[in-house]
């Protein structure tokens, strides 16, 4: 199980609110579930699987990559 830091949740809610985006969209964007986006976005959880934290990683580096 792995955690995510402030900054990669920060850059997560950043690149969401840019692109305008809802948890649903969001979530489909990230190919997770709206209930483990809506979990990172609003801390209520602190350990994710690996796959989760990557998948997140990947999209932000991604958005940002190509804003």
């Amino acid at each position: 199980m792995m955690k995510f830091n402030k900054a990669q949740i920060i850059g997560l809610k950043r690149k969401r609110g840019e692109k305008n985006l809802s948890v649903g969209q969001l979530a489909d964007e990230l190919g997770l579930s709206r209930f483990t986006v809506s979990r990172i976005i609003n801390h209520s959880s602190s350990e994710f699987t690996s796959s989760t934290v990557i998948k997140v990683n990947d999209w932000v580096l991604k958005e940002y990559v190509l804003s």
